[in-house]
């Protein structure tokens, strides 16, 4: 199998099996809306990894698309096209983009796993950014909040009530699930060689 072969069917893996994930999220009661999965966007930091930054954002893009599918009930909310695109972009688009990044930090830190974790901790901040930008400027637009809280401080208690423990999550299954995949890395290279 060739490497352009091999690296399109670990990225249509990856990406189903980060959609399957996805599905199996929960919630819990200190959670104000959204929900948490067991590392369901790991696949993307994976896959930014071995493949590099750009291919990284290519597959989170169509994991993104694959997102929208599967959530296309959220764009029907909107009260116009320009308030469509925003939610396409902000909640979908740009807000899973954004994992394809998770490699920047390769071979600039000592370790790998410092470099996926710094990963990690940077494109999920910048999920958490597209997300409280999307509820205070467009959800709160849409649907004040009851809670009488001023939008900003709406989103960012809403989204960080999710990101943070999905991010925490993230963190904790890259750093127990790590030495193999070193392992497995170790031996494709090997394979390649």
């Amino acid at each position: 199998m060739n490497i352009q072969t091999r690296r399109m069917v670990e990225s249509a893996i990856l990406i189903a099996i980060g959609t399957v994930l996805s599905l199996l999220s929960f919630a819990s009661p200190w959670l104000m809306g959204g929900s948490v999965t067991l590392g369901s966007l790991l696949t993307l930091v994976l896959l930014s990894h071995r493949w590099g930054t750009k291919w990284g954002i290519f597959a989170a893009v169509v994991y993104s698309l694959v997102q929208l599918v599967l959530g296309i009930n959220n764009i029907t909310y909107a009260p116009n096209a320009t308030t469509a695109v925003a939610i396409i972009l902000l909640d979908y688009i740009f807000a899973f983009g954004v994992l394809g990044l998770s490699a920047i930090f390769s071979g600039k830190v000592r370790s790998r796993l410092t470099g996926i974790l710094l990963g990690i901790a940077l494109t999920y901040s910048l999920r958490f950014v597209c997300h409280f930008l999307s509820g205070w400027l467009i959800w709160d637009a849409l649907w004040p909040n009851e809670a009488g809280m001023a939008a900003p401080l709406y989103s960012l208690t809403y989204n960080a009530s999710y990101m943070v423990p999905e991010t925490l999550i993230a963190l904790a299954v890259a750093a127990a699930s790590f030495p193999a995949l070193r392992k497995f890395w170790q031996r494709q290279e090997e394979f390649k060689a």
